[in-house]
């Protein structure tokens, strides 16, 4: 399988966006599966309030696996990761117009009525996978 589809596949088994993406390229980067899934949790669903999608957030952490800043007073690094997170999300609105959850569903997950409409439209089905595909396309390309 390749990346897009080993992360296709945590997120049909049941993992969220964030998960799905970080698994997929945390043991080359130094993190084991586990501590990838547990971490990344919290993001799904754009914090569970519609805000950045997880798909991006995981992609953010797994860039910041690779180019993170971690030396107290290197400025340079903090500055290049943060350059390259601007890069990213630059890429993800390029193919998808935002990188907001709510605004990529079109519906507030975080609201009950919309949530409601957003499992009768099996929208995480449809939207979702590729939100998670994009995202590894691009780190691909940037990593």
């Amino acid at each position: 399988m390749n990346r897009e589809e080993t992360a296709t596949d945590y997120f049909g088994r049941g993992y969220n966006c964030s998960q799905a993406v970080l698994v997929t390229f945390c043991e080359e980067l130094g993190m084991n599966k586990e501590m990838a899934l547990k971490i990344s949790t919290g993001f799904g669903g754009g914090m569970r309030k519609g805000e950045v999608c997880g798909a991006v957030t995981g992609a953010l952490m797994v860039l910041s696996l690779k180019y993170g800043h971690y030396i107290e007073g290197d400025t340079v690094s903090k500055a290049q990761n943060y350059a390259i997170t601007k890069e990213f999300q630059e890429k993800f609105k390029a193919l998808n117009k935002t990188v907001q959850c709510r605004e990529l569903l079109g519906y507030d997950l975080s609201k009950a009525d919309e949530m409601e409409v957003i499992k009768e439209k099996n929208l995480f089905a449809v939207v979702c996978p590729k939100m998670i595909q994009d995202a590894v396309r691009i780190l691909e390309a940037m990593i």
